[in-house]
């Protein structure tokens, strides 16, 4: 796995809101991207609150199906609470979960697709990219 995608991109693909998005994803193979397991949980979230739940969790199925998705292990842990300690005493703070996926990202050396670059670059050593530009 190269990419690891971030929740707001899975939510490009999945509704085809952005030509750019669909571009890139279609023009990696299958193993290049994958996603977090936290990031199924947020999308495992918003299909559980809406309306539509059945349809919903049809296209999020389809839209894994080809992807790797990553279990948060203790590596991902300790990148995470590394993470937070140094965000925090910076007085920089960002969302828990992105502070997650971000970590888990870095802890497996892989680029985080995000069009929330400027939340996740406040996390060092990180590589971002967003694929909406």
């Amino acid at each position: 796995m190269k990419f690891m995608l971030d929740t707001n991109t899975c939510i490009y693909i999945i509704k085809q809101k952005s030509p750019q998005v669909l571009k890139h994803f279609k023009a990696y193979s299958v193993g290049e991207i994958g996603i977090s397991s936290i990031t199924l949980a947020e999308l495992r979230f918003g299909v559980e609150k809406s309306q539509y739940i059945q349809k919903n969790q049809e296209a999020l199925d389809a839209f894994i199906l080809p992807l790797e998705i990553a279990d948060f292990d203790e590596k991902a842990a300790k990148a995470y609470g590394e993470i937070r300690a140094e965000i925090e005493k910076a007085g920089n703070p960002i969302g828990s979960m992105d502070m997650m996926i971000g970590a888990h990202a870095l802890s497996l050396g892989l680029t985080l697709v995000t069009n929330n670059t400027r939340e996740f670059r406040k996390i060092k050593h990180l590589k971002v990219t967003d694929w909406t530009v």
